[in-house]
């Protein structure tokens, strides 16, 4: 349950982020990178401000997480989306959707070897046919297609460390951690842009506050809900369909030019995607006792606590795990982060 569970969440925010990026493109060149950022990240912040406001996170949760949230919002709300934007005016809509896959790669690579997430053969085969769709598109002859490249893929470090960071940060629901992003980071870098170069064109602030709403806001919310069932390797796989959507976005929609090289590219990143289907594994395995707060269910053999009107649905709360040693096969979610 909680690998289809993860995965569908995955695969819609991949779907909306992957339509965004190209859309986005195509507003590059009127509005500075620094406010596109500050716009699409604001809109998140709009978008899941009724769902963050209905519950405050503990005081206490907020103490353990603030460090780690301080992390996902300096580097995947503030540096990544003006890296990004910036890389947006040097390569195509189609071939910067592509690129994205980097993101997949460098998360793959921090969440194993930093955070020792278990990855398994198909992750790491699906990893490297990722690598190599990239280094396919890498082959572009053009100096200002390069240079983008090289914006992009900081963009998706940064990114990349805010996943395995993010997929962890079981103090706060996914609501509260995008809006902390989207105000804070975002409000940044849109104060810098309208300093630095005047507030954009009416037309374009909409657009992008509606593109930031759901190809950021409700995305990025849906991605941390399933990668706290998957792992952040895992779901950041899933998530690499995002690039194909938008390449397809762009090739359809925008009109951008269909090469052979983005092609090939894309038909090996899918073959990768495709490797990490059912990777779940079992082992002897031990808990030690924590305190957090996330979403969950009491039939998954972690959460046998009572509630005093009855209630077993799927909810969030703060609540206490006992230590607990056993066997049962599971994906590296947000209680499965033991070393192998």
């Amino acid at each position: 349950m909680g690998m289809t569970r993860g995965a569908v969440r995955c695969a819609i925010a991949a779907v909306l982020f992957g339509a965004s990026a190209p859309l986005a493109a195509e507003l590059a060149d009127d509005v500075s990178p620094f406010a596109l950022a500050g716009l699409l990240y604001v809109g998140a912040a709009i978008a899941v401000l009724p769902i963050a406001g209905r519950a405050r996170p503990q005081r206490n949760a907020v103490r353990r997480g603030r460090a780690r949230l301080a992390t996902a919002v300096v580097l995947g709300g503030a540096f990544g989306p003006v890296l990004l934007a910036f890389g947006l005016r040097a390569a195509s809509p189609a071939t910067s959707s592509l690129l994205l896959n980097l993101e997949l790669v460098f998360t793959t690579i921090i969440a194993g070897l930093v955070f020792r997430e278990h990855l398994g053969t198909r992750v790491v085969a699906g990893t490297g046919a990722v690598v190599a769709a990239s280094v396919v598109l890498a082959g572009e002859a053009d100096t200002d297609v390069r240079w983008g490249a090289l914006l992009i893929a900081g963009a998706c470090l940064c990114w990349a460390i805010d996943n395995c960071v993010t997929a962890a940060l079981d103090e706060f629901a996914p609501a509260h951690i995008t809006l902390v992003k989207g105000a804070v980071a975002g409000g940044a870098n849109l104060a810098i842009g309208l300093a630095a170069d005047g507030a954009p064109a009416l037309d374009a602030v909409l657009a992008l506050l509606v593109i930031g709403a759901l190809g950021y806001g409700v995305s990025i919310t849906l991605w941390v809900a399933g990668a706290r069932d998957l792992g952040a390797a895992r779901g950041q796989l899933v998530f690499a369909t995002a690039p194909f959507v938008g390449a397809v976005v762009a090739w359809t929609v925008l009109g951008d030019d269909v090469s052979a090289r983005a092609v090939i590219a894309l038909a090996i990143a899918a073959a990768g995607v495709l490797l990490v289907v059912h990777s779940a594994h079992a082992h002897e395995h031990s808990h030690e006792g924590v305190t957090h707060e996330h979403e969950h269910e009491h039939a998954d053999g972690h959460h046998d606590h009572a509630h005093d009107d009855g209630f077993a649905g799927r909810h969030a709360h703060e609540h206490v795990h006992l230590a607990v040693t056993h066997v049962h096969p599971h994906l590296p979610d947000v209680h499965h982060r033991h070393a192998h």
